[in-house]
């Protein structure tokens, strides 16, 4: 009985121990078939009279379950526990051994074996509980210190969640600083660039007014001057000089006459500045009307280009429009609008003209072809213009200065260099809105027009 006992309390402690149930189930298969063998030799033990032989076979099942514990890894923490049946399995060797080879000693000496046997019995089931007991113990801190690190792990992810939520909200407060000081200094060079255009405007009205009395006068008396030169060569041919004199007298006036021409178209010219500054710093009414943008950014366009084309007959480029069909009325300032429109357009189509005048003295026009393209687009209560051209483009020095008064890259008598800082002085005093330029030098430019649109302002 003390060997089924042993046994079968051993296969049932490697099986709690290890969990063999849930965690090995192959392993505990075969332990499973190990317990009911336990049964199945206790059953066979007393259903028959067997010899004392028989104790060999428990001892031989008992033996084969230390090997198998000590030469399979598996069972490497249970190596402690399972030798404190060493001294139980040795005792009964010996008893065994003892009775089949010296009866008549074993006899003598029979209560003796059974005590030590007895002993070491009690011996392993006492270390079982003691060591079940430091298991339990065992179990129990594992358990505890895996719910700490369970605890420490949910609160190191939450906290890891609280950081990097901060840290996003902090990144996203970064990037709107960030946008918000982009945008101060966008409305601070636009605050500085407006004064600089008042600042301008006062003084070009200023010059405008005392440069036009003088003026009118240079040019009336220039064109009398012209008629007085006429007069006087009808007076020298009714005079009797010789008709040397009166050659010579002609030259003279024919001279006069042409110094006067002169006088009077360059007085012209500078008359048409004058009155091109006292249009730039012309206070606008101020009443805006509901207008058709697409419509008055289609007309100008084509009033600029046959404008051009009757200048220069062999002028040719394309006409492309981009407009958005829901835009409708807008409330606008169209005089002001259409001369920006204008100033634009005639800015895009001497580019293109300009471009292809010097591909075709390089002999290297190829396929290249003037277009000028007018897109308008209305999103989230504004309205976006574009006039882009394929024409010289612009360096960023020039770009710069694009927009001051009196600044122009054209030709001299061809420029006021006033149209784009009126159109400039138009879109952001007179629309509240932003006008910009994008260019790439020798292959195109673009103006932008952003104007904001209230609802009450759309018709």
């Amino acid at each position: 009985m003390d060997y089924f006992l042993v046994s079968f309390f051993l296969i049932q402690y490697i099986r709690t121990s290890l969990q063999t149930a849930t965690q090995h189930p192959e392993w505990d298969k075969r332990l499973v078939i190990g317990r009911y063998t336990s049964i199945a030799l206790v059953a066979v033990f007393y259903a028959t009279e067997t010899p004392h032989w028989f104790n060999w076979i428990w001892n031989a099942f008992l033996v084969l379950i230390i090997v198998v514990i000590f030469t399979d890894d598996f069972f490497k923490t249970l190596r402690a526990t399972a030798q404190t049946i060493l001294p139980f399995i040795g005792l009964c060797m010996i008893r065994d051994a003892t009775r089949a080879l010296s009866p008549d000693f074993y006899k003598k000496y029979d209560s003796g074996f059974d005590i030590a046997v007895a002993f070491a019995f009690v011996l392993c089931f006492f270390i079982w509980f003691y060591a079940r007991k430091q298991m339990k113990v065992l179990q129990k801190e594992r358990e505890d210190r895996l719910r700490e690190e369970q605890a420490s792990k949910a609160q190191k992810e939450s906290l890891e969640y609280l950081v990097s939520e901060r840290t996003y909200e902090l990144t996203l407060q970064k990037e709107e600083l960030q946008k918000t000081i982009e945008e101060l200094k966008s409305t601070q060079n636009q605050l500085i660039q407006s004064e600089k255009m008042a600042s301008l405007g006062e003084l070009t009205a200023g010059i405008a007014h005392e440069i036009q009395n003088p003026l009118n006068f240079v040019n009336n008396f220039s064109e009398v001057s012209v008629e007085l030169c006429q007069e006087l060569e009808e007076e020298i041919d009714k005079s009797a000089l010789g008709d040397s004199d009166k050659e010579y007298i002609k030259e003279i006036i024919a001279d006069l006459s042409q110094n006067q021409q002169k006088i009077t178209h360059h007085g012209k010219r500078a008359d048409s500045i004058v009155k091109g500054m006292l249009q730039h710093s012309r206070a606008s009414s101020g009443q805006k009307e509901p207008v058709e943008i697409n419509s008055l950014a289609d007309e100008y366009m084509r009033l600029a280009y046959h404008g051009l084309r009757a200048k220069d007959k062999e002028f040719n480029a394309a006409l492309v429009s981009d407009f958005d069909p829901t835009i409708g009325k807008i409330n606008v300032l169209p005089q002001d609008l259409g001369r920006v429109f204008l100033n634009l357009f005639t800015n895009a189509f001497y580019a293109v003209a300009d471009k292809k005048r010097k591909l075709i003295e390089e002999g290297n026009l190829g396929e290249y072809r003037p277009e000028v393209k007018i897109s308008t687009k209305k999103f989230a209560n504004k309205l976006y213009i574009r006039v882009t051209d394929n024409g010289t483009g612009m360096p960023e020095h020039v770009k710069a200065k694009i927009f001051q008064p009196f600044f122009t890259t054209k030709p001299t008598g061809q420029g006021t260099g006033l149209g784009l800082s009126m159109s400039y002085d138009i879109i952001t005093n007179g629309h509240g809105g932003v006008l910009d330029v994008e260019s790439v030098p020798g292959e195109r430019t673009e103006f932008r027009i952003t104007i904001p649109i209230n609802e009450t302002q759309e018709a």
